[in-house]
């Protein structure tokens, strides 16, 4: 996978209505720019989206121009073809579950994060329902979504422009953003890499006491239904106890909380 990130924060119009009004009067292109770096030379991306709808993604084209802002030197100039944008709406669904409860369930995830306003967090794979809950109930100094979709980070940052928006491998993270002191990895099963190399990688970016938040508010029975239906988005299971706390052990996690029930999965890990 092509990892493409942003040292800064993705470049989005802020407001709200300025976006969507983008999209209705050009359905089939959605043209912004991000900051990204490729090797040591700063590029200039250009977007071009096609958006049917919110919940129902196509594949789309990234092309890299070759302009670039004053001062920053030579500039590459990188093509993807057939860029292709997995859908990650069913993480918002809420057809097997009410609003109520499922706001219930991600609360209970994100103050198992015991988050503080001095806390650096990062959110890996999350949904933006997530986000949106985060932001509102947990103030921090700094938060850090990192996902796959450019759609989904788009989404997100155009609504809070406060907020650090990274797309890429969660392994491949700059080391900028380490020192991290609470870490949710809201959909682990869609991570490409196994729980050693996961671990081994936050290790090195938490700050001791860190804490970090394995979940799905639905459990185990409902991610076999979503792994049906989104084979190339699942591709892996959530971890049983004694595999997490063996994994997790040899890089210096403790396991503070295990919950595994059918209708909610929650593992909490204090870095040590």
């Amino acid at each position: 996978m092509n990892s493409l990130f942003s040292p800064t924060s993705i470049l989005l119009p802020s407001p709200r209505r300025r976006f969507t009004q983008h999209l209705q009067e050009q359905p089939q292109n959605l043209r912004n720019y991000f900051h990204h770096y490729h090797g040591h030379h700063p590029v200039l991306l250009s977007l071009s989206l096609p958006f049917p709808s919110h919940h129902s993604l196509r594949a789309r084209k990234l092309s890299v121009g070759a302009t670039s802002p004053p001062n920053e030197g030579a500039v590459s100039v990188i093509n993807f073809e057939d860029f292709v944008e997995k859908d990650w709406s069913f993480l918002d669904s809420e057809d097997l579950i009410s609003g109520d409860e499922l706001n219930s369930k991600i609360d209970g995830i994100i103050s198992a994060g015991k988050i503080e306003e001095t806390s650096k967090v990062l959110v890996s794979l999350g949904s933006e329902g997530f986000v949106d809950r985060l932001v509102d109930t947990s103030p921090c100094n700094l938060l850090l979504v990192a996902h796959d979709s450019l759609f989904l980070l788009a989404c997100i940052k155009e609504k809070y422009d406060k907020v650090k928006c990274w797309q890429g491998e969660l392994i491949c993270l700059p080391e900028k953003w380490a020192q991290l002191d609470v870490v949710f990895l809201y959909f682990l099963p869609a991570l490409p890499f196994k729980l050693d190399q996961v671990f081994g990688a936050l290790a090195k970016r938490c700050l001791p006491g860190a804490r970090v938040v394995i979940s799905h508010p639905q459990g185990r029975k409902v991610l076999k239904q979503q792994q049906q239906q989104h084979p190339d988005v699942i591709i892996s299971d959530l971890p049983d106890k004694m595999t997490l706390q063996k994994v997790t052990a040899d890089h210096s996690f403790d396991m503070v909380e295990f919950v595994d029930e059918p209708g909610f999965y929650l593992a909490v890990l204090k870095f040590s």
